[in-house]
């Protein structure tokens, strides 16, 4: 029987399905801890090693250095440790590339570009990562996600969104609102105001549809919230359903799990998911008809869509749709 993938996608550029949290860590200790509950949960959430706000003044080379080697450990079961590199106006970005990519390319799922100002920015270094690629033989084009978090960033936000090779744009709230000297509150750094101040909500809503209509993931940023495990679900879940981001930023493990709870499709549909699949490839994707509705290749596409998020998610996959699609 033909996938999902093959029939209802064939020709076009893939939608990434990315795990719903991209989790930093800046320090040693706290990427080994990552891994330790990735380990634990499974790759319901990515890892970022943040070789730009982690490393000290004049440690850049060591702790690059450091962040390749975690990459390559045993400790990294399931390939979902990327890594943030300086921005391109550092000094030391293009070293951050040769270490990263001769130590750990091929065990990369993607490097997060930081600060751009311009789409001009993004496609220096992108070219920059082609041709370190190159150079040390990796074997395949890593994916970049790109922080958008300047007024020059957000005003070239599509020609950023259809750049070769991007997977990912992630705002980047804190340095947006500083980025405004004074004339967005402080209170707009988090909830309810990140949500309701009309530039912040605008540039979140300019990302999410750039990001879409180009066929990439958009991600929202970090909530600033670490204990209160209703406020992080709640920032989570104003991401997902009023703003239509599909994965967030974590700072701290707390984070985790309730902003994977908030992404996740709900269950009825995804139920629902899984009948209408199973039941399409059984007539070799024609129409058919579910609980008195047709449906034909559009809604498959969004039905497999959304069970595909919910496996990443770690949802429960009813047990047919699990054998054939997941196993």
């Amino acid at each position: 029987m033909r996938s999902p993938q093959t029939v209802l996608f064939s020709g076009e550029k893939p939608f990434p399905v990315l795990p719903a949290v991209d989790h930093y860590a800046g320090s040693e200790k706290l990427m080994r801890k990552a891994l330790q509950l990735q380990k634990e949960l499974g790759p319901i959430f990515d890892i970022t090693c943040d070789c730009e706000d982690g490393a000290h003044a004049g440690a850049e080379r060591e702790h690059a250095e450091m962040a390749a080697r975690l990459i390559m450990s045993e400790d990294n079961l399931h390939n979902r440790v990327g890594a943030r590199i300086h921005d391109v106006t550092h000094a030391h970005w293009r070293q951050d590339l040769d270490i990263l990519v001769g130590i750990a390319g091929n065990r990369l799922p993607f490097i997060t570009l930081p600060k751009p100002c311009s789409a001009g920015d993004v496609l220096v270094q992108i070219e920059a990562l082609r041709e370190t690629e190159q150079k040390f033989g990796c074997d395949r084009r890593i994916p970049v996600h790109v922080l958008i978090e300047t007024h020059g960033a957000l005003r070239e936000v599509w020609e950023i969104a259809a750049l070769h090779g991007v997977e990912s744009l992630d705002f980047g709230l804190m340095d947006f609102v500083s980025g405004h000297h004074g004339a967005i509150p402080g209170s707009a750094m988090k909830s309810p105001g990140q949500f309701e101040h009309p530039l912040v909500a605008r540039a979140k809503c300019e990302i999410t549809a750039a990001a879409l209509a180009n066929g990439i993931v958009p991600s929202h940023n970090v909530t600033t919230e670490l204990k209160d495990i209703d406020y992080i679900r709640n920032d989570a879940r104003r991401a997902r359903s009023e703003f239509g981001y599909l994965r967030m930023w974590s700072i701290h493990p707390n984070q985790i799990l309730p902003i994977v709870e908030a992404m996740r499709p709900d269950f009825s549909e995804v139920r629902a998911a899984a009948e209408i699949l199973t039941a399409a490839q059984d007539t070799d994707w024609g129409p058919i008809q579910h609980e008195g509705k047709l449906h034909d290749r559009a809604s498959y596409r969004y039905y497999w869509e959304l069970l595909d998020r919910a496996h990443v998610t770690g949802m429960e996959i009813p047990d047919p749709a699990r054998q054939r699609f997941f196993a």
